[in-house]
């Protein structure tokens, strides 16, 4: 087995409980949404987003603003993962954190063991359904402090869908190493399944008792602190 030089590591079940998003950040985003299309419609950055919302979601090219902001909460209800509607949320979030509303949740052991692997000389990575602009901000505003200086890259599903192969080729192509240097780690077996595929090695992350889920072929670990590098 390659030695691993880089570590590239989910969010949501993995780094931080997935309540916090679905609790705090979901609700935040679909409050303030119609409220912020309508005050930063115009924005270029905005203005592509929702464009590529319509497009995606099958608006007519006469719908309105309030039309697509709707829309996307309905899309926020769903869990649904688009682009669009992740880079959206994203922005609207920025406010949250630079206005203090919430501070993004980390699990207790996860700071020091993301501070021994990058002192250790290990390259740490992000791969996140949410955007590249949230995981940033996730990382920046945590509540152990600003962590964004511990990893040298983020990626999210504009290189591809996290259950696809392809997508975990192009990361290993983008931080220029061997897929089997990398360690991928997710509560998602679907995901490590195809990390695997793609030639990394792997751990599942196990937060909470999973009813039906089998373990597949992957070493379960309950916390980062169990990962031994």
């Amino acid at each position: 087995m390659a030695p691993i030089r880089a570590v590239l590591t989910d969010i949501e079940g993995t780094t931080s409980s997935i309540d916090f998003v679905k609790d705090v950040l979901f609700p935040y985003a679909r409050q303030h949404l119609p409220a912020y299309v309508a005050n930063h419609g115009q924005d270029p950055e905005v203005r592509q987003w929702l464009s590529q919302a319509a497009a995606d979601g099958g608006l007519p090219a006469t719908a309105s603003d309030g039309e697509i902001a709707g829309m996307l909460q309905t899309w926020i209800d769903e869990d649904r993962k688009a682009t669009p509607l992740k880079a959206l949320q994203g922005l609207i979030w920025a406010q949250g954190y630079r206005d203090g509303a919430y501070r993004a949740h980390l699990y207790p052991e996860v700071p020091a063991r993301l501070r021994q692997w990058k002192q250790a000389g290990l390259d740490l990575y992000v791969y996140s359904s949410g955007s590249v602009p949230a995981q940033q901000l996730f990382f920046g505003y945590s509540e152990a402090g600003d962590l964004s200086g511990l990893f040298s890259g983020y990626f999210d599903t504009e290189i591809g869908p996290k259950r696809e192969v392809g997508s975990y080729l192009r990361i290993a192509e983008a931080i220029q190493r061997p897929p089997a240097e990398i360690l991928f780690l997710s509560d998602v077996t679907a995901e490590l399944d195809a990390a695997r595929e793609a030639g990394m090695q792997t751990a599942w992350l196990v937060r909470d008792k999973v009813e039906g889920l089998p373990v597949s072929s992957h070493e379960a670990h309950r916390h980062f602190d169990s990962i031994l590098v």
